[in-house]
């Protein structure tokens, strides 16, 4: 035996195996084939499928992502909107208040003066009519005790008409 024989296949050796080979791809092709590449089409379907949803899930969610920062920006614009409201309002009560207070003080003050005008000058017409009396009074007594007698009231009455007269 020659060692080029091992190394040489048989012609019914290589007849048989294209056979079965060509025997196999056409069972391959038959039967196998057509679910393989199906089943490998599908995943590849899938796979794209897979690939936009989440693309298409990245999208929406930078949407929303915007979206929210809209309405975030919107809420402080709107918060500071109406603190700075509440601010001026909260200003606008205390001036008012504070005008209110200054006025009512004054009303008070007025008619405190008022008032007192009123009792100084009830008190000094009380006080000018007490002297009045004292006075009459006082008048009366007087002349009662020097007119007792004619000759007193007769020096009263010249007296009096001699002052008129000057």
């Amino acid at each position: 035996m020659d060692s080029m024989q091992l190394v040489t296949p048989a012609i019914g050796l290589m007849f048989w195996t294209v056979v079965i080979f060509v025997l196999l791809l056409v069972i391959l092709k038959k039967f196998a084939w057509k679910p393989i590449l199906k089943a490998v089409d599908d995943r590849n379907n899938s796979i794209t499928e897979a690939l936009s949803s989440a693309e298409k899930a990245k999208a929406e969610m930078e949407q929303l992502s915007a979206n929210n920062e809209k309405i975030l920006q919107e809420a402080r614009i709107e918060r500071d909107s109406i603190i700075k409201e509440a601010r001026a309002i909260k200003e606008a009560t205390i001036s008012e208040a504070k005008s209110k207070a200054s006025s009512e003080a004054e009303k008070i003050i007025l008619s405190a003066k008022e008032q007192i005008s009123n009792e100084k000058m009830k008190a000094m017409t009380e006080l000018k009519n007490e002297i009045a009396d004292i006075s009459i009074q006082m008048a009366e007594k007087i002349i009662k005790s020097e007119l007792k007698d004619a000759k007193s009231q007769k020096k009263l009455i010249e007296e009096t008409l001699k002052n008129q007269m000057n």
